[in-house]
This record gives C-alpha cells, structure tokens and sequence, in this order.
C-alpha cells in the first residue's frame, strides 16, 4: 500500500461533528446517557458481519445497533452492572432486533459482560471523573480494563469513548485532540475512493471482490495507513484527527462511496 501525498489535498473540510439525537440516546439524565455512550461503544464494532444483519430503513449496520439500543434505554434505562455481568445472546439479540444465532449476538454479549466486569460497582460517570480530564488516560483505562477494547496499536473504540462523550456534553478533556482517527473500515475506503491510498493491485481485487480479509497484517496495515494519511491531512486543514474522522466517515455515508466495496473482516476490533 501507498499514500499519494498529491491526492492529500482532495479532502475537503465538513460540518462540525454531532450526535444524530434520533438514533442515539442524547435525551436523559447524565449519567443514564454516559451509561449509554459507554455501552454502545462496548458493541461498536463487527463490520465484518454488518452485511448480514437486519437492518433498520436508511441505518447502516451501527446506526441500526445505535438506534436500536437507543430505544431499549428509552423505555427500560441502562442495564445495572449485575444485569451486563448476565446478559446472554439472546437478550441482545431481542433489544438489538436480530436473529438470536447470529455469531456477532454472543460476542456483544461477551463485551457487554465485560464491561459489567470492569465496572464494578461504579457507574459510567465515576470512571469518567477517575480518567481526570485526560482522553488518553480513560482510553488506556478502557483497553486496560477490557481485553475486547485492547485493540493493540490502534485503540479505535478505546479512543472513541471520550470522542462521544465530548460530543454529549458531558466531559472535558485537556488532550482530546491527541486523539488519533478511530480506525475501522470506513475511513481507509473514503480515502481509497478519494486516491489518497492506493492498494496492492492484488488487496484491490480481493477487497472488490468482497472477500473477507482475516484479521492480522493486511487489514492493520490499511488501518495504519489510513491512520497516517489522516495525521498528515489534519496538519494541512489545521483539524484534530478526531474531527478529520467524522468528516470522512459521514463522507462515506454518501452513494460514491457505498456503490464500492470495502474491506470487511470479521474481528471485535471494529
């Protein structure tokens, strides 16, 4: 893989980041919301499968995870932590409106457990304020805290959390723009569209023909490439990666970009 440094300048700036209010919980108590934040994050990953689940009308596969776990808060308010350290396939299954087999099912369930396990008997705020102000320090307490989190070299839901919670409202970090990208599968395909990278001819057919990639060096070496480029995009708009990221995967949202595949592999990474 390679970085065209002269494609750089394709990417344009977008409108400051949001939380879509309809397909996530915004609306609640503080600590209900956190509660939320951290528990969606928790699941934030399985693109790998998201072309094999049911989908909610114009959602793709996480603003349907999103939304539908929006509802659930809603109606019933956050798990208590004994109730994440119970949950089972089925029951995520049941709030998320999918199939109770599907293999992503009992691995959001595993990561909802986990994190029953690592909070304790804290709630979501109370690890927030442990962090201190530092976005770093609470995503290096998650991917401590959480092997499901630990996505060694990347950290992409690790990182996301203190992302959304400033989205929310509801926390200040003094290095939040430390922050790299949150490195999934969308980003490098927006970037790949643009020609800002360019693949090995033989990953370009792979991917386009919608293989799944194993987890492991091919697929982190598009993370880490995607990561790269966005650190040195950023410099030239004069953004934090964290914001270049929204702008890029709300970017990919649009036909241009979903008319192509991009690569998929199954991991709790993203």
């Amino acid at each position: 893989m390679t970085i065209d440094l002269e494609a750089l300048g394709r990417i344009e700036p977008g409108p400051p980041p949001v939380l879509d209010p309809e397909r996530h919980y915004l609306e609640g108590p503080r600590e209900d919301v956190a509660a939320y934040l951290l528990t969606l994050d928790a699941i934030n990953f399985g693109s790998g499968w998201f072309p094999t689940l049911r989908k909610r009308p114009g959602s793709s596969g996480y603003y349907t995870v999103a939304w539908a776990l929006a509802d659930r808060f809603r109606e019933h308010g956050p798990w208590t932590n004994e109730e994440l350290r119970a949950l089972g396939a089925a029951e995520v299954a049941r709030v998320l409106e999918q199939d109770p087999e599907h293999e992503l099912m009992e691995l959001y369930a595993r990561a909802l457990r986990e994190l029953g396990e690592f909070l304790g008997d804290r709630g979501a705020l109370e690890v927030v304020a442990e962090a201190g102000g530092s976005a770093e320090r609470l995503a290096e307490t998650l991917a401590a805290g959480m092997p499901m989190f630990d996505d060694r070299g990347f950290w992409k839901r690790a990182q996301i959390v203190p992302n959304d919670l400033a989205l929310a409202g509801l926390a200040e970090f003094d290095d939040i723009d430390h922050l790299t990208i949150f490195a999934d599968n969308l980003v490098p395909h927006v970037l790949r569209v643009d020609g800002v990278l360019r693949y090995d001819p033989d990953l370009a057919a792979r991917i386009d023909r919608e293989e799944l990639l194993p987890p492991g060096e091919q697929e982190q070496e598009i993370r880490a490439c995607a990561v790269h480029a966005c650190e040195l995009i950023a410099a030239r708009l004069g953004v934090p990666p964290r914001i270049l990221d929204t702008w890029l995967w709300n970017r990919g949202q649009g036909p241009r970009y979903k008319a192509r595949p991009r690569h998929r592999t199954r991991t709790t990474a993203y």
